[in-house]
């Protein structure tokens, strides 16, 4: 008998955010830090048109689209890569950078892609711990050896909504050797209005030795369309696009990000709304000893330890009434804790309800 032979991965897979409940029609989900605003007018009138090839390769190297994000963030349309969301950019970053037993630090609760594409090229993954659910610059040095070849990290971080300062993320690159690739995910950048916060790409711009990774799934509403890019240096990005597939991003997904980043106006009141929402589930949640860190990202971890219901508890008898929060137990190993996506004004002034309801009983 001829036996197929293959890898076998020591890897936990990946659960995405639930998006259904059985027998529940109208479901309320507020569980995978999509757009509380859906897409841009100007994105729906685009798709809408009638004259998108479909039979038609795409730009392979997304060039248009290229030129509107230089032009948008003002940085070299040479030193940019599009990817079919950022998940394929740091894929793709894994099979450039990583050898067999090369290290990779994540802090520990952190977005779970950058372990999982580490360990499949053969990658070893060390955590780093968190100080109060927040990633610690000295326990990220702490961890370093020869063979680190990456850190990644997410600022503000998902799930925990903490995120370096500034003057922290500047620290952390002074601190690595500067053969140690730093790679810093941006996917929340634009929500980001905290005094002491800086983006990677406002802070390393022109740095050799940072990567970063942007994202068009969050404040853009382009989750299914899978839309990413990357920003790094032209060595490192001529690199890459010798072994990015050649149609990796699909037309719609380019013209929609186009659109997109030219409006201004959903973009401002999608920030307003979030922080407005942001405050509004914090402050209103506190009430029923449900604490969550400083409004940063467009989701807040929700911590019951001051609470006198559980957290597995407070989730099942949301499922039950149509309403849909992340797990942290399920990849991250956070315990007693849920992720709530900032949702629609409908959206959350349903949870707001529920939650009273709840706490009657």
């Amino acid at each position: 008998m001829t036996t197929i032979k293959f890898k076998k991965f020591d890897i936990e897979v990946y659960k995405p955010g639930k998006s259904g409940i059985r027998n529940i029609k109208k479901v309320v989900k507020l569980s995978a830090n999509e757009s509380a605003l859906g897409v841009s007018p100007k994105v729906k009138k685009i798709i809408s048109k009638n004259n998108l090839d479909f039979f038609r390769y795409p730009d392979p190297k997304s060039k248009q689209l290229r030129k509107e994000i230089s032009k948008k963030f003002k940085c070299d349309r040479e030193k940019i890569i599009c990817g079919a969301g950022s998940d394929e950019v740091i894929q793709m970053l894994c099979q450039l950078m990583l050898k067999p037993k090369d290290e990779v630090i994540v802090p520990q609760f952190s977005f779970l892609m950058y372990r999982i594409y580490a360990k499949i090229i053969g990658g070893k993954v060390i955590f780093s711990k968190e100080k109060n659910f927040k990633v610690s610059v000295s326990e990220i040095i702490k961890k370093v050896t020869n063979r680190t070849k990456i850190v990644f990290l997410a600022n503000p971080n998902n799930p925990t909504g903490t995120y370096l300062t500034k003057l922290e993320l500047i620290e952390l690159r002074k601190k690595l050797r500067k053969n140690i690739l730093l790679v810093v995910d941006d996917a929340y950048a634009e929500y980001m209005k905290n005094f002491d916060y800086k983006s990677g790409l406002e802070l390393f711009k022109n740095k050799q030795n940072v990567f970063i990774l942007r994202t068009f799934s969050k404040i853009y509403g382009l989750s299914s369309l899978r839309i990413g890019w990357g920003y790094g240096s032209k060595k490192i990005i001529d690199a890459l696009n010798i072994i990015k597939p050649p149609f990796n991003v699909n037309e719609v997904a380019q013209k929609a990000a186009i659109e997109s980043l030219k409006d201004n106006n959903f973009i401002s009141r999608s920030i307003k709304h979030n922080l407005f929402y942001a405050k509004k589930l914090k402050l209103f949640l506190s009430n029923y000893g449900i604490t969550s860190s400083k409004v940063s990202a467009n989701f807040l971890l929700l911590n019951f330890d001051k609470c006198k219901l559980k957290a597995r508890y407070f989730n099942e008898v949301l499922k039950n009434k149509g309403i849909i929060l992340r797990s942290t137990e399920d990849g991250y190993k956070i315990k007693n804790m849920l992720r709530l996506t900032i949702g629609s004004k409908k959206d959350n002034l349903r949870f707001m309800s529920a939650v009273k309801d709840i706490f009657k009983k």
